[in-house]
């Protein structure tokens, strides 16, 4: 499966937030723990409202959580 366009900066963010897990996370955005893990890992590609939901949690904009790849 080739990776998606973009990355992510998902698994840096959790770990400066206290180390928070991949399902507490999930918890907060309301989709699985592993959901949250293949996003991280570029294999999923989040509904916008999903992304949009990952960087309100870290108080982050979108750009700071998601970089697109040219």
């Amino acid at each position: 499966m080739p990776r998606l366009p973009f990355d992510n900066e998902i698994k840096t963010l959790r770990f400066l937030s206290g180390e928070m897990t991949q399902g507490d996370l999930g918890d907060k955005v309301g989709v699985t723990r592993q959901t949250i893990a293949a996003i991280e890992q570029g294999k999923y590609s989040p509904s916008l409202e999903v992304a949009f939901r990952i960087a309100r949690v870290f108080g982050k904009p979108l750009e700071d959580v998601f970089h697109w790849a040219e």
